[in-house]
């Protein structure tokens, strides 16, 4: 299986820690937050990455360069950004009629891929996507969703006021190749992952709770949060990726 990490984004909440550092370059415990997907993703048996760039590109396709990695990792410049839907559809031929990982490297994500991956393969067969969630203590900044009995989105709500649950949606994603085929055949406008595809795959996502740790770098109190929180987890990654 293949994989998109999206990290192109202006980190324009996370000022000033972005003003000359990308956000997927911010460090957690001495490390760039991409180093982490990179090693966690090639160690859960992700075999290439395709990450995408627009800010401060120069500074991740160095990054790269430099990565133990390099030969399984492709770089999609974006001169203006397209916007995850867009990026999405911009790299279509990447994915090779396979399944594939989205995620955004500028969170931090620590859970077991490998069985994230095989419970997507065992999902209802009507399903096109398998979503990560995990329970929020900010649900009214987040996608929150609502599951039938089979784990199924039934409903989905986009950061509204008094969301009805804090089961939050991870921004992490496995979604069939048939993907493609159902966005041509219902002309969506796709620009955004969250806002143009989701909303239209109803009772078509399965999900996949993540019950370690996830946390959106996405402000300097979240940042400052997960940097003292997340030695907590150390022994989840010796245990599962024997990366450290």
């Amino acid at each position: 299986m293949k994989a998109l990490l999206l990290s192109a984004g202006l980190g324009t909440r996370l000022k000033p820690f972005t003003l000359k550092t990308p956000k997927c370059l911010i460090k957690i415990n001495g490390k760039p937050l991409l180093e982490h997907w990179l090693q966690i993703l090639f160690a859960s048996g992700i075999s290439e990455i395709l990450i995408n760039t627009h800010y401060l590109a120069e500074q991740v396709e160095a990054f790269v360069l430099q990565s133990e990695f390099k030969n399984k990792i492709s770089i999609s410049y974006e001169q203006s950004l397209l916007g995850t839907g867009g990026t999405l559809l911009q790299n279509k031929l990447f994915f090779e009629n396979e399944d594939f990982l989205v995620a955004h490297s500028d969170n931090f994500c620590i859970c077991d891929f490998r069985n994230f991956i095989e419970m997507h393969f065992d999902r209802p067969k009507e399903t096109l996507m398998t979503m990560m969630t995990f329970i929020t203590d900010k649900p009214e900044t987040c996608g929150i969703v609502e599951l039938n009995k089979e784990k199924v989105v039934k409903e989905f709500y986009e950061k509204v006021s008094n969301p009805p649950s804090s089961l939050a949606n991870a921004a992490v994603y496995i979604i069939s190749s048939q993907i493609f085929n159902f966005i041509e055949k219902n002309s969506i406008k796709l620009n955004d992952i969250s806002l143009d595809l989701i909303p239209c795959l109803n009772k078509k996502i399965f999900t996949w709770h993540n019950n370690i740790y996830n946390k959106d770098i996405g402000t300097p109190e979240t940042l400052k949060e997960c940097r003292q929180e997340v030695g907590k987890f150390n022994y989840f990654i010796d245990k599962y990726f024997n990366i450290n």
